[in-house]
């Protein structure tokens, strides 16, 4: 069983026009401020990532913030987080959110997201981290990406294994539950972080 300790959320920094997308997020961070998991976001005071981050906090829960430097405005940074962290750019950003997280939730969101999503899958699947990375499917929201995952398995650009990395589920309860039994792959041996 992984300890989930602290997960890392990937998620809109806009609300979007699905009711159930915001419901959804509200519902994860309960679930998260219950079982005292500590919520890693972008630092966000809009959008879903506001609502996640807002749900937890007035629960007592523990929210960390990450932020590059050149997003630090007042009408976007939460400054009431329990922790802010500022980095320099965007990639040291990533880099300190995998670094600090046990495992990865991805909600509905846009281009960002999606970027997010796929730098940390790309990174377990070399072998650089072995958390377990989850895809939170709200309402249908990533049907067609996942019919485009099967797509790219199907003409054998994706390997069956490296798609199986992403545990997918359409109840935040369930998905938390497949994290926790997830069980990272060998990694080839020519595909080890020294040789990055």
């Amino acid at each position: 069983m992984n300890n989930l300790n602290k997960i890392c959320v990937f998620c809109g920094s806009s609300d979007g026009n699905d009711q159930e997308i915001t419901q959804a997020a509200q519902h994860l961070g309960r679930l998260f401020t219950e079982k005292n998991i500590t919520l890693v976001y972008g630092a966000a005071k809009i959008g879903v990532m506001g609502t996640i981050a807002r749900t937890m906090l007035e629960d007592r829960g523990d929210v960390i913030g990450i932020i590059p430097q050149f997003l630090k405005k007042k009408e976007v940074v939460h400054l009431g987080l329990t922790q802010l962290i500022t980095t320099r750019n965007m990639h040291e950003r990533k880099l300190k959110m995998q670094e600090i997280s046990d495992g990865f939730i991805a909600l509905p969101g846009g281009f960002g997201t999606l970027e997010e999503l796929f730098e940390i899958i790309t990174w377990l699947q070399l072998g650089l981290h072995t958390k377990p990375i989850g895809l939170l499917n709200v309402n249908g929201f990533y049907d067609d990406l996942l019919k485009l995952f099967e797509t790219m398995v199907r003409n054998g650009f994706v390997k069956m294994e490296n798609f199986e990395l992403l545990l997918v589920d359409t109840s935040a309860d369930n998905l938390l539950q497949k994290m926790e039994e997830f069980k990272s792959p060998q990694i080839p041996k020519w595909l080890k972080p020294e040789r990055a």
